[in-house]
């Protein structure tokens, strides 16, 4: 490179938008590295415990896309759905409401599709899903299509009589033309990392904001896409939309940022990237819980336990390293098991002989953990010591 001007990267058909390559490179380098990471641990597990890692993280990141936006919906039903659709796990739960289901529609379209052209119809499609009725709650909308009403599109925030106009989205004479221009380059081979890619189209797409709703789920989505033709179904563990929903201060603060603060989008490029390496180092963790977990029952499968026990030892697992707050004591394993004080103290007992379980403290503040090498609390004892799988 020799000059400065050349550590630019400039958007041929998104005029005047730039980002530093060089500020961006180094992030770009640990997002990349962390999927890889992702990807080689997944190797480890077998076809059902991977299949049970992808339904629960799209169910959750489904809950979480819904949330960013204030719409509450139903984990389990969404879990069902998800199971029934992926042929694992709990298929007989409650149904999904029509919108859930179109929601779970389009994030399955975007990943099983995820090679075929972005389209002016496809992207219709999906908006359309999301509301099956026609309305946004009591509001009547216009879905299948691109926006038509005459008055600004505005994104507002605040309470009532004290709202504040964070951003105006183009006229809606003018979107199906930037859309066009949005579509011919998301489509276009393009010179530029994934993962940048992935980020100036959320903001390109946001900024556009072509329907009357449904505009953040659809351009989650796009990152969605983005991780799926660079990472195949592997994707569907990197729960972005659950990573901007904790974050989603910051995410709004910094997708208003980009949208007034200039032609230099680096600062928004860097965060986007940030977030989806974290989401990666995320479900490495989720991959690892998933392994100590098989590993563990590998090295006890001769025990016999009651079905509490196993019960008790389950939850244990599935709450993950430190997950399970304050460990468990006999009051609550005798509340999970519906038995008595003494069955439950003799059972925790028996799961300390077995050496599933270790035990810390005495009396009334006894708790037992996991015997699994970095599952302790940190301040305990045993938490640098090996364990019976360890």
């Amino acid at each position: 490179m020799s000059s400065a001007a050349s550590l630019i990267w400039q958007a041929p058909t998104w005029p005047g938008m730039h980002y530093d390559i060089v500020r961006v490179s180094s992030e770009l380098a640990r997002a990349h590295r962390a999927q890889g990471i992702v990807e080689g641990k997944l190797a480890g597990l077998g076809f059902e415990q991977r299949l049970e890692l992808t339904a629960e993280a799209w169910s959750q990141n489904a809950v979480a896309t819904a949330a960013i936006e204030g719409e509450r919906i139903d984990l389990t039903a969404v879990r069902s759905s998800v199971a029934r659709r992926l042929g694992v796990g709990n298929q007989d739960g409650p149904n999904a409401p029509r919108s859930v289901e179109g929601l779970l529609d389009i994030m399955d379209d975007a990943v099983l599709k995820r090679d075929a052209p972005l389209t002016n119809e496809r992207l219709c499609a999906w908006q359309a899903a999301l509301f099956p009725t026609g309305y946004s709650g009591m509001v009547k909308i216009l879905v299948g299509a691109y926006r038509e009403h005459a008055e600004p599109m505005q994104i507002i925030s605040g309470s009532v009589g004290r709202e504040r106009v964070q951003y105006e989205a183009p006229s809606s004479a003018r979107v199906p033309a930037e859309m066009q221009t949005f579509l011919d380059w998301f489509n276009a081979k393009t010179e530029h990392d994934s993962l940048v890619k992935a980020a100036l189209a959320h903001l390109w797409f946001e900024t556009i904001h072509p329907f009357e709703d449904g505009n953040g789920r659809i351009g989650r989505l796009l990152i969605d896409l983005v991780l799926a033709r660079d990472s195949g179904e592997v994707s569907r563990l990197i729960r972005i939309s659950q990573r901007l929903l904790d974050k989603r201060h910051n995410y709004y603060e910094q997708l208003e940022r980009a949208q007034h603060g200039g032609l230099d989008v680096t600062e928004w490029v860097l965060w986007l990237v940030e977030q989806v390496r974290v989401s990666c180092d995320e479900a490495s963790g989720v991959v690892d819980a998933s392994l100590d977990k098989a590993m563990f029952w590998a090295s006890h499968r001769d025990r016999v336990l009651t079905t509490r026990q196993r019960k008790v030892v389950n939850l244990l697992l599935d709450a993950g390293p430190q997950g399970f707050e304050g460990g468990m004591s006999t009051r609550k394993y005798e509340s999970i098991g519906g038995t008595s004080r003494a069955t439950a103290s003799r059972e925790l007992v028996e799961l300390e002989d077995m050496g599933l379980l270790y035990k810390v403290g005495a009396g009334r503040s006894t708790r037992y953990y996991l015997n699994i090498r970095g599952w302790a609390p940190p301040d305990s004892a045993h938490a640098d010591t090996p364990s019976a799988n360890g």
